[in-house]
């Protein structure tokens, strides 16, 4: 019997999502427009490499306003920060650029809204993570955190008949929607959001690797282990039938006895992962045999937005 061929299964789309694209071009050309040091509060997005290339421009990350010089610029990462923090940053005459993901920020608009019409906001996400931190700052009064399906027994509301669920943008959507079903067995009158909030590039980025992992003897999934849509892929890919699944952000970090009598090989990145670091992997798995590459395409990507206003050309006068 012949033995098949050695075999990468590469995920369409992946990598860079249109939030990502952005705030990264924000420090970039903040960093063109007014020299280093350009402080950045938080990782601009969680990915070592980017940080790391950043650092290396200029940037200097921090992790709170009161970090950064009085009359300073600082950029506020994709992640969004809540109103505490604006505040913080105008305390301390700080100029400031808002690099937050437009999809991020519809979900504190919708926090906002919610809170003005009294209602209970259940906000599924994970504690600690930015997103989460800016979020919930915008109601705290308003706002408890639903972080897994065990924490649901514990949620107490005002009022049965007012109450919704938002969510972070980056969490597994299956996960989520568990959590949702029984916080609706609690509370059968829950709202939904007025529109998806996880983001249609997690989504995107779980339907690619569910559709290749029951193939794949082990995926790849490129991306940083505080980045919260990287960590899901691996799981994704376990749930839907990776015979095994690993994180990593270089091909360095492979270790080789992962390939093992493996014959396919699947590869995907967390949205805030530049496509440089997917090829490095490419390389490295074919020096090791697995030249054969083809694309998985699930979706096509299209979607751009424009750069903060602080950035965007100044129009001409008008004549």
């Amino acid at each position: 019997m012949s033995v098949p061929a050695k075999r990468v299964l590469l995920a369409k789309p992946r990598g860079y999502c249109a939030g990502v694209d952005r705030a990264v071009e924000a420090v970039e050309l903040a960093l063109e427009k007014h020299g280093a040091p350009v402080y950045v509060r938080k990782q601009i997005v969680h990915n070592k490499h980017v940080v790391e290339t950043l650092e290396a421009r200029g940037a200097i990350f921090v992790d709170e306003t009161d970090e950064v010089p009085s009359g300073a610029l600082v950029v506020f990462s994709a992640h969004g920060v809540s109103p505490a923090v604006h505040e913080q940053a105008k305390a301390r005459e700080l100029r400031t650029i808002d690099a937050t993901c437009p999809l991020v920020t519809k979900v504190h608009h919708e926090a906002k809204r919610f809170a003005r019409e009294d209602y209970d906001i259940l906000l599924v996400g994970h504690h600690g993570h930015e997103e989460v931190e800016g979020t919930a700052g915008e109601a705290p009064e308003h706002i408890q955190l639903v972080e897994t399906a065990q924490d649901v027994a514990d949620v107490t509301v005002r009022d049965p008949e007012k109450v919704i669920w938002l969510s972070q943008t980056t969490l597994s959507v299956d996960e989520t929607m568990e959590t949702v079903r029984l916080l609706r067995e609690r509370f059968p009158a829950l709202q939904n959001p007025p529109s998806d909030d996880i983001c249609y590039a997690t989504q995107n980025r779980q339907v690619a690797v569910k559709a290749m992992a029951a193939q794949c003897d082990l995926v790849l999934v490129v991306g940083s282990t505080n980045s919260s849509n990287s960590v899901r892929l691996v799981e994704v890919a376990l749930q839907a039938g990776a015979g095994a699944s690993h994180l990593i952000d270089y091909s360095r970090e492979i270790d080789d006895t992962w390939l093992d009598g493996v014959r396919t090989v699947g590869v995907t990145s967390g949205a805030s992962v530049p496509e440089v670091l997917v090829r490095g992997v490419l390389d490295h798995l074919a020096e090791h045999g697995f030249g054969s590459v083809e694309e998985i395409t699930t979706a096509e990507e299209t979607l751009t937005f424009s750069l903060p206003r602080e950035l965007r050309p100044s129009r001409a006068p008008a004549r």
